[in-house]
């Protein structure tokens, strides 16, 4: 029952954030042609993707999956919750649950923690945003 009772435009505003802050975060201008070049390709070369209905559909499925089990922590935690509170949250679970979680998967892949840093350093960043407007809002 508790996501009833989650503050749903707080949660709607984080995902809003988080999802535009990755997408900033690999942009052709940020980190997307780092990226590309540390998993060993050419970023001048177009990498064949999942079609994009597919693609930002699933990331944005996951990118709300995370907001909200950030919001339902802060939530169980805390009846009302200030913007640093939010953010706290929010980088506390990207980078230990996020982050430390996909670390192994990457290094037994063999992409580096380059790669890892990248990957990781746009959810670390877009969780935290997320948390500090949740905060402001809820």
């Amino acid at each position: 029952m508790f996501l009833m009772e989650l503050n749903w435009l707080a949660v709607l505003a984080g995902f809003l954030v988080f999802f535009v802050t990755g997408a900033v975060w690999f942009g052709p201008k940020t980190f997307y042609p780092a990226w590309v070049k540390a998993l060993g390709q050419d970023p001048a070369v177009q990498i064949e993707h999942t079609p994009p209905g597919v693609l930002f559909g699933l990331t944005a499925v996951g990118g709300l999956v995370q907001v909200i089990a950030m919001a339902s922590v802060l939530g169980f935690v805390a009846e009302s919750v200030s913007p640093l509170q939010g953010a706290w949250v929010g980088f506390l679970l990207s980078s230990s649950l996020v982050a430390a979680g996909s670390l192994s998967h990457r290094l037994f892949a063999g992409q580096g923690l380059k790669v890892w840093i990248i990957e990781v350093g746009g959810d670390v960043v877009g969780l935290t945003l997320a948390g500090l407007v949740f905060g402001l809002i809820a």
